[in-house]
């Protein structure tokens, strides 16, 4: 629509001054500032915001990067995997000392806590199958009131 008006007055208005305002820039030939709607100011100052904002977007996909190769990282140490020189690399580009976010922090460490209980004897009892152990503590405990009977029953003690 705003096409069409300024085609329609636009020529009319060339034809009433003949042409005499001088050379006008085609609809192609404005600048970038123009081409915005901002001053040439306005336009470097967006354009440096643009850049700031893009560094630091940039930045923050890389410490996010490192953080994922500081946990695959413990896991390949954790699993005795053979090291990777891409996630080490990662790692240095932050700076090498790299945090791990708390919900990951906390799911190493529920890990780590199931890991040392599966290596307690109750742990690896619990992985034996067809075994139960209700039943085993009632015949320890059985056991056990057994020998009671049996050792006050005994006339040397």
């Amino acid at each position: 629509m705003a096409f069409m008006v300024k085609s329609m007055v636009g020529g009319q208005l060339k034809n009433l001054t003949g042409g005499l305002g001088g050379e006008e820039k085609g609809e192609g030939e404005k600048t970038p500032a123009e081409a915005q709607g901002m001053t040439r100011e306005e336009y470097e100052e967006y354009q440096k915001q643009l850049v700031e904002e893009k560094m630091e977007r940039d930045a923050q996909f890389a410490q996010r990067k490192a953080e994922r190769a500081t946990l695959r990282t413990h896991f390949r140490d954790k699993y005795r995997l053979p090291k990777n020189e891409t996630d080490d690399n990662q790692i240095q580009l932050v700076g090498g000392d790299v945090e791990l976010p708390k919900e990951l922090a906390k799911m190493i460490e529920q890990d780590n806590e199931e890991e040392e209980e599966k290596d307690s004897v109750i742990g690896q009892l619990t992985n034996i199958q067809n075994l139960d152990l209700d039943s085993l503590k009632d015949k320890a405990q059985a056991t056990l009131d057994d020998l009671k009977q049996s050792a006050e029953k005994c006339t040397v003690m």
